[in-house]
């Protein structure tokens, strides 16, 4: 009996864990970068161009997901819940109205920063539902900021949630025609529109960035 315990074959699952801790390494460098490779060139790049971004190869891409809708999504939620935080970090500010302009500002950042972004959440590209969803969960929070902001008397009574999004798709325009001429021209843009919501703006906010010239502005433009 003795003899034939010690000849007993040892269970295979703990060889196995640390090809599971190289899968999920894999899985990590993959939606590193595809969250550089889509901010750079947006969501019309193929699950290829993500493996050899991250330096592994094609077919692990493959294992790990199956196609680039499901890394699309691994990314897109860590997006999303920064984004979330954003306006429940401008809801936390003691004045309503700076909290607004935090979160204008931090989420004007971010599309500025991120093409893939833009394109999902103020574009509609990809996946309608997928779309949807995200203005869904991120309505409430956008909505809050914005009502108390209102109560304060600082942002007028007929600004609603839904502004918000198509703000941030005009200076996501900005941001596409100046990336290569001059990348913070949408701040000044925004200090405009900003001055438009107060309701108890005494005087014109000074602007961030000065005009384009004529030059800046052709070359903007094409």
């Amino acid at each position: 009996m003795t003899r034939q315990a010690a000849s007993t074959p040892y269970p295979k699952s703990p060889p196995e864990r640390p090809l599971r801790a190289d899968a999920e390494r894999n899985r990590q460098r993959l939606i590193a970068a595809a969250q550089e490779v889509f901010a750079q060139r947006g969501l019309d790049v193929t699950l290829d161009d993500v493996a050899r971004h991250a330096g592994v190869g094609v077919g692990t891409a493959y294992r790990r997901f199956a196609n680039r809708d499901e890394l699309i999504d691994a990314v897109f939620e860590s997006t999303l819940q920064r984004m979330i935080g954003l306006a429940e970090q401008a809801l936390s500010h003691e004045d309503p109205w700076e909290g607004l302009v935090q979160m204008f500002l931090a989420t004007g950042r971010h599309f500025a920063d991120d093409r893939g972004l833009r394109e999902i959440l103020l574009e509609g590209t990809g996946a309608k539902d997928r779309s949807a969803a995200a203005r869904e969960r991120l309505t409430p929070a956008v909505g809050a900021v914005i009502a108390r902001a209102q109560e304060s008397g600082r942002l007028r009574d007929d600004i609603t949630p839904t502004d918000v999004p198509l703000i941030q798709l005009m200076l996501g325009a900005v941001t596409q025609h100046s990336r290569d001429v001059r990348p913070e021209l949408w701040t000044r843009y925004l200090t405009l529109v900003l001055d438009g919501l107060r309701h108890d703006r005494a005087r014109p906010t000074p602007l961030p960035q000065h005009a384009l010239d004529q030059d800046e502005f052709d070359r903007a433009m094409r």
